[in-house]
């Protein structure tokens, strides 16, 4: 048998795989994480962007964030979901991002905006999905998330990320740095 196919178990599910349960609390856990970071990058951002004309573009994007974090916040208690026990390390991590890519210009925190964006993308579409039909709210978040996500790469985008030092390098580091820390968030 080729790799990934094999007998299924009764809910269509391999030996090993996760359960429609596990599944729920990855995906909330991790999205929790993941939108706590993009508050704190944001807000790295901004103690370095502050007072320029790309403050109110930030500050759209993280009022968006917040939102989709406080979202995932009300279901942690909801879903008896257990956090990520690395909020502490996103909390600096995200920061530390925001400030450090803030510092090489507006470009530099457009260039990270983007691919952070792209990365948690292809995360949210994985997990629509990955998802059963009986989670159709929470695929619906998940969806409006990351269209709005979308909308933060298109910002980014528009406002010369593409033009940052290091641009390649730079978003090919973010990207891989934000892939480890949701294969990290979702089971720690």
């Amino acid at each position: 048998m080729a790799h990934g196919q094999g007998r299924r178990t009764g809910e269509g599910r391999l030996p090993g795989d996760p359960t429609p349960r596990q599944v729920v609390e990855r995906a909330i856990r991790v999205d929790h994480a993941g939108e706590y970071g993009a508050k704190r990058i944001y807000q790295g951002q901004l103690a370095v962007l502050r007072g320029t004309r790309w403050e109110g573009l930030i500050r759209h994007m993280q009022a968006q964030e917040q939102v989709h974090l406080d979202t995932f916040a009300r279901m942690i208690p909801a879903r008896r979901v257990r956090p990520t026990a690395l909020l502490p390390v996103w909390h600096v991590a995200g920061f530390a991002l925001g400030a450090a890519t803030a510092l090489l210009g507006h470009r530099g925190a457009m260039a990270c905006t983007v691919a952070v964006e792209e990365a948690i993308d292809e995360h949210y579409q994985a997990q629509e999905r990955e998802l059963g039909e009986d989670e159709a709210p929470l695929r619906a978040h998940i969806a409006q998330f990351r269209a709005e996500e979308l909308e933060h790469r298109d910002i980014g985008l528009e406002n010369e990320a593409e033009l940052a030092p290091a641009y390649r390098a730079l978003s090919a580091v973010i990207k891989a740095g934000c892939k480890l820390a949701i294969k990290v968030s979702e089971r720690v």
